[in-house]
């Protein structure tokens, strides 16, 4: 586990994030953590006290316990697929801020299909690749370098973050759900919230969670990384609620963050 630092005083709540993944200087979205650090703490007043987590690491019973927000960050295939599923599992069993992008976003998809709907033998295809059931599989059109729109429902958490029902995102991926099980997902409760124009999933979340949010396109490589997307800094703010929670100092809205 390694620490990524950022500044703070001694008046304001400091949420400790899990970054779950196997960080390294090649993949871009690593590369622009400490910057949005640095700016959430600078420009929204939520400070993150980030500790990186190599999915290997992650497998270890307890390794997301005391964080405050789990994000899960692209970098597929990770080390370890258990050690990214157990993360994801440990912030949704236990009401912890959760964010998942690209990569965390198929494996959010593959633990609750597993975890939940109990399809034990779902796979993702950059992992297992001659499975005979994917609930991860290449896409027709690979999505590296693409970007492109994605429609919100209206009423979701996505919408309420993103403040608009139409967003224009930026992806670096190859793979995505398979839609022949997207309906036994949804009828165990998770909720498909944005779409693209051919009308294929890019967004989940779960209703009844404190923030539980994953997303196909990669929200950190809005922009120059200077000001951070609104779901980034909606995980902040849902994460200095949570700590704020657990030092007793009561519930705060993740929309107005304590920095009394």
């Amino acid at each position: 586990m390694m620490k990524t630092g950022t500044t703070k005083t001694d008046t304001q709540t400091v949420a400790r994030i899990a970054l779950v993944g196997d960080r390294s200087p090649h993949v871009k979205s690593h590369t622009r953590v400490p910057g949005l650090l640095d700016a959430l703490a600078e420009r929204d007043g939520l400070v993150l006290d980030a500790y990186w987590i190599p999915t290997g690491d992650a497998q270890a019973p307890g390794a997301v316990d005391g964080f405050d927000a789990v994000w899960v960050l692209p970098g597929s295939p990770y080390r370890s697929e258990a050690g990214a599923l157990a993360a994801i599992r440990s912030a949704r069993e236990r009401g912890i801020p959760f964010l998942g992008t690209c990569g965390g976003f198929q494996h959010a998809l593959l633990e609750y299909a597993r975890d939940v709907c109990g399809l034990v033998d779902i796979a993702h295809a950059e992992n297992d690749p001659d499975a005979d059931d994917l609930l991860i599989a290449p896409l027709a059109c690979s999505l590296v370098g693409h970007e492109g729109a994605v429609r919100l429902t209206p009423g979701s958490l996505a919408e309420s973050v993103l403040g608009a029902e139409r967003t224009q995102e930026r992806y670096h991926c190859s793979y995505g759900p398979d839609s022949r099980h997207l309906d036994t997902l949804r009828a165990h409760g998770l909720r498909f919230t944005g779409e693209d124009e051919e009308g294929q999933v890019r967004i989940a979340e779960l209703p009844g969670h404190p923030f539980f949010l994953a997303t196909l396109f990669q929200p950190e490589l809005y922009g120059d990384g200077t000001r951070p997307h609104p779901i980034v800094r909606a995980l902040a703010a849902a994460a200095v609620a949570h700590a704020a929670a657990a030092a007793g100092r009561g519930p705060v809205r993740p929309d107005h963050p304590d920095t009394a």
